[in-house]
């Protein structure tokens, strides 16, 4: 029988092995916030490829069925940034492990609620709870994982936002039309848990956490700080418009495919997500645009990408409608990536309250948008829905328009100043 002396150099033996710094904790890691990625983007829009069946379970109209996606982006914004505060006091991984074990709870639960209102309350409840998952989940990274290391992970849990995202709603298209909604929520329930318990098993132990005091009116003075400044102002509202934009279309395309002329079933409608995956490879190009154009041109050529194709999902035609998709999902995620990338660069310090912010506003225009896209849709069908996306573009391009001119104004009196 070996010695409590042996057991305990094993022991030692295989948490070294299996640390961050090591070559086999980093591969842990990435699998593990992948894992995590998936969970959370899986439960957060677990309810957009199911509004027809909700709204027609419940006979209501897609307004208020909507609500079960809004309700949980709001959640999320709502308490993103407390939460990155906690995190800085108790730890990363513990708000993590918190975070996505309620939500994983309750969206086991969900499935068995009988009203669309308590469903809502607890859509809202959910999208607090995951709140905890982006408002840790890169500092942790940073703090564990060496530069070159990091930017692989973040990649790969991005990675798994997107899939997740994609799975949650085709999964859930597909088994509504087999079964029902609820069968479809129990599925990502399920889904959702076997990420969890995958993250739970292979997260080495955080080991360069140090807690920081809660400073409540040091945070707030930060985030007042980041609230001043012009140019993060801008940012933000970028990105709440581009985001209420997308939101709008994903969260009413659904019921425009399963209606005439079209007449698609409810998994083949739900299979459009897989056009998500567009999204990564335009995420990824983002950096070599922004190269090439700058950030304002960027902006802009992500910005007239998501226009086109809104213009072009005018058409009723399905194969036009598709690749309408493709262009406005293109184009919305390479102008989120320099929008919040952006983010980062502007400041030096309070890095963690800047991205938040940021967080903050672009699921307040996830809420926004699916709700107005909504409402729009039920008086003036998808006509109304492209008007609304239409002028958040326009607001956009507007901001980004006066980031350009301004600048160029001042390149001019630096010139003059120094001529």
């Amino acid at each position: 029988m070996p010695s409590a002396t042996t057991r305990a150099s094993a022991t030692a033996e295989a948490l070294t092995q299996t640390s961050p710094a090591t070559p086999r904790g980093h591969a842990r890691v990435n699998l593990a916030l992948f894992a995590l990625g998936l969970a959370t983007f899986a439960m957060l829009f677990s309810t957009q490829a199911l509004l027809p069946d909700i709204a027609a379970a419940h006979a209501v109209h897609p307004h208020d069925a909507s609500w079960t996606v809004s309700a949980a982006t709001i959640g999320l914004a709502v308490a993103v940034l407390p939460l990155s505060v906690l995190s800085e006091r108790f730890g990363r991984r513990r708000v993590m492990t918190i975070s996505v074990s309620v939500a994983v709870a309750l969206a086991l639960v969900m499935p068995f609620v009988p009203g669309l209102g308590a469903l809502i309350a607890l859509r809202a409840v959910q999208g607090a709870a995951i709140a905890g998952i982006p408002a840790s989940a890169v500092a942790y990274l940073s703090e564990e994982l060496p530069p070159r290391a990091t930017v692989g992970a973040v990649g790969l849990f991005i990675a798994g936002n997107s899939v997740g995202g994609m799975t949650g709603r085709v999964l859930t298209g597909w088994i509504a039309e087999a079964h029902d909604w609820r069968a479809a929520l129990a599925a990502l329930a399920a889904m959702a848990l076997l990420a969890a318990v995958a993250y739970h098993v292979l997260l080495p132990p955080q080991r360069n956490f140090t807690p920081a005091p809660l400073r409540p009116r040091l945070v707030l003075r930060t985030v007042g700080c980041h609230l001043g400044r012009p140019l993060l102002l801008r940012l933000y509202l970028i990105g709440l418009l581009l985001m209420a934009a997308f939101s709008a279309v994903y969260t009413v395309v659904g019921f425009r495919l399963v209606a005439e002329p079209f007449g698609l079933s409810a998994g083949l409608a739900g299979s459009v997500f897989v056009i998500f995956l567009v999204g990564t490879g335009s995420s990824a190009a983002a950096g070599p645009l922004v190269d090439r154009l700058g950030r304002r041109g960027a902006l802009y050529a992500a910005m007239a990408t998501v226009v086109a194709g809104l213009l072009l999902s005018l058409v009723d035609h399905l194969a036009l409608v598709l690749v309408s998709l493709v262009l406005i999902t293109g184009g919305f995620f390479a102008g989120h990536a320099v929008a919040s990338g952006s983010v980062s660069r502007a400041v030096t310090a309070g890095r963690a309250q800047a991205s938040a912010l940021y967080q903050v506003a672009y699921y307040l225009g996830a809420s926004a948008g699916g709700t107005a896209g909504a409402a729009l849709y039920r008086h003036a069908e998808w006509p109304g829905l492209v008007g609304f996306a239409l002028a958040a573009l326009v607001g956009a391009g507007l901001i980004t328009l006066y980031a350009t001119a301004r600048s160029a104004q001042l390149r001019r009196r630096e010139l003059a100043t120094a001529a």
